[in-house]
């Protein structure tokens, strides 16, 4: 058997052993050994498999992950989420479907401070869904809109996708976190704008609060900045310094967690305990981020000495005069990923497919990240296993499931208009990163 042959069979193995709820990790990396001990020898195979990890895990930009994470753990466990939400209530309840905007915009600041889409989305469901169930708000709405926005985290800095995608793409990750910002924000607000007009033109779906209460909720509104300031200054802070390249993005990650920790204690929000906990689960976030990222790197390895990544290539030359068909086509092979992978999963098995035909094609990688990443969002909230969505079922079991998804599609059309901007238009993700020193 030619070795292309055999590539393109590994490719097949490696879903079908997925398919089996094999851990992708395990899959990546069973896959990846006898493939090259097929295609060189067992001892070239052991050796790769002794290698990787270390090679993998010494990657300097890589040590952002574990800081990154940290900062997410103290945010979540300090109860920076229900301050967040206090003053996004207390600021947009004014609007149509004010609650539902306030959980919106809530998850938008939790996920600068947190960096975790399912941190998000469960922190907002215990908070922000009992409130506008009370307040009569219908249920798809409330859970739909807290499911979608917890995605954000995946994409405003800091982002653990953009790191990782930074790592095996060879680009700027500052600039990645940087790119990020504005793809961000405009899908928070297309969220928003697709609430206030739905809300407008169906008033069930969001009563209106009445004016004694406005009253009440706008005298509180100064108070509520006050517990919110300095998670703005650090979010703030963070941006900044990587903005202006003051600092590295490990070492943001590093100030990031430091400082997340030095504001929960002197707002007395963090215990011992909860220190711990929060030390416990960013150590087993970076185990199971860096050991699906190990397999990865094997097949990476595994493809290119089969010849298919040349193949990829060499298949969109065809295509250079046209590469939008290319994105479109890749657009639909991750919409269907994201119907059964996790997002850490699609990404990793797509990147050593994709990264070659983006490089032949000579588009920006910056901008091919974000659209990854995007795509890895929407994943999250698309049946049958949107992540994000069995969260919020959790943390709301008295929803039905398909209630949560009815809720969640609204919100999938306001991404397919934030897709054709962000393709249709690269410089919206570019602008940022372009004016970076």
């Amino acid at each position: 058997m030619d070795p292309l042959t055999f590539g393109l069979i590994t490719l097949g193995c490696m879903l079908a052993l997925i398919a089996l709820r094999v851990p992708i990790g395990v899959a990546l990396g069973v896959v990846s050994v006898l493939g090259l001990a097929y295609v060189r020898n067992f001892n070239i195979a052991l050796s790769i498999l002794r290698e990787t990890p270390f090679a993998f895990a010494a990657s300097w930009d890589l040590t952002a992950i574990p800081m990154f994470l940290l900062m997410g753990a103290i945010a979540n466990h300090s109860g920076i989420s229900s301050a967040l939400f206090r003053a996004a209530r207390l600021w947009f309840s004014a609007l149509p479907g004010g609650l539902a905007v306030a959980a919106n915009m809530a998850s938008v600041g939790f996920a600068a401070a947190c960096g975790s889409s399912l941190a998000s989305s469960a922190a907002m469901g215990r908070l922000a869904i009992p409130e506008m169930l009370r307040a009569g708000y219908d249920r798809a709405l409330a859970t739909g809109v807290v499911a979608s926005a917890g995605t954000l985290a995946a994409l405003i800095p800091p982002s653990i996708m953009l790191v990782l995608y930074g790592v095996f793409a060879e680009v700027s990750i500052s600039r990645l976190l940087i790119a990020g910002i504005v793809p961000g924000f405009l899908t928070a607000a297309a969220y928003v704008a697709l609430i206030v007009i739905r809300c407008k033109l169906n008033p069930g779906l969001a009563p209106k609060l009445s004016d004694d209460e406005l009253q009440t909720l706008k005298a509180d509104r100064l108070s509520a900045l006050r517990e919110v300031w300095p998670v703005t200054a650090l979010i703030l802070g963070i941006i900044g310094g990587l903005y202006g390249g003051i600092v590295t993005p490990t070492e943001a990650g590093a100030t990031g967690a430091a400082l997340a920790l030095l504001i929960a204690v002197l707002q007395r929000r963090i215990t011992l305990t909860s220190f711990v906990d929060s030390l416990k689960e960013s150590m087993s976030g970076t185990a199971q981020i860096f050991f699906v990222g190990m397999g990865a790197v094997m097949y990476t390895r595994l493809l290119s000495l089969t010849g298919v990544s040349t193949l990829l290539a060499d298949m969109v030359g065809g295509y250079a005069a046209d590469p939008l068909l290319v994105i479109l086509a890749i657009s639909v092979v991750f919409l269907i990923l994201g119907m059964f992978l996790d997002p850490l999963g699609i990404m990793l098995i797509t990147l050593p497919v994709f990264l070659p035909m983006m490089k032949a094609l000579g588009l920006d990688l910056i901008w091919f990240g974000i659209i990854v990443v995007k795509y890895v969002e929407i994943g999250m909230i698309t049946p049958p296993l949107g992540m994000n969505v069995f969260v919020v079922k959790s943390v709301t079991p008295s929803v039905p499931i398909w209630t949560i998804y009815r809720g969640v599609l609204w919100f999938l059309l306001a991404e397919v208009v934030v897709m054709a901007l962000l393709i249709g238009f690269p410089q919206i993700t570019l602008f940022l990163p372009n004016l970076m020193r």
